[in-house]
């Protein structure tokens, strides 16, 4: 593995931190020997010669046209509210915010 695909334990914190996560001292080298796999295999994939191919926008052919942009009420209200926490039949109530 090149040098540069290394993750130090900080790293892994760092990571964690800007995530939002929770990482214990164990998962700790866990993390890091995972995301450094990661990277590494991100070294491989740039080593591949990719000249001459067209860039893939999608996996799945798409044939046929788009439908036309119609606005179309498709769903009734009352179902639109049925799992909304709070409704007055007719909209959602939310919480006030100033």
């Amino acid at each position: 593995m090149p040098e540069h695909t290394i993750i130090k334990p900080d790293d892994v914190i760092h990571m964690a931190q800007l995530s939002r996560l929770a990482v214990s001292e164990e998962e700790k080298p866990l993390f890091a020997r995972q995301f450094g796999d990661i990277l590494g295999y991100m070294d491989v994939l740039a080593g591949v010669n990719v000249q001459g191919v067209e860039p893939l926008y999608s996996p799945v052919a798409h044939s046929g046209r788009p439908r036309e942009d119609n606005a179309e009420n498709r769903r009734e209200r009352a179902a639109m509210l049925a799992n909304a926490p709070e409704n007055d039949g007719e909209y959602f109530i939310v919480p006030r915010i100033v």
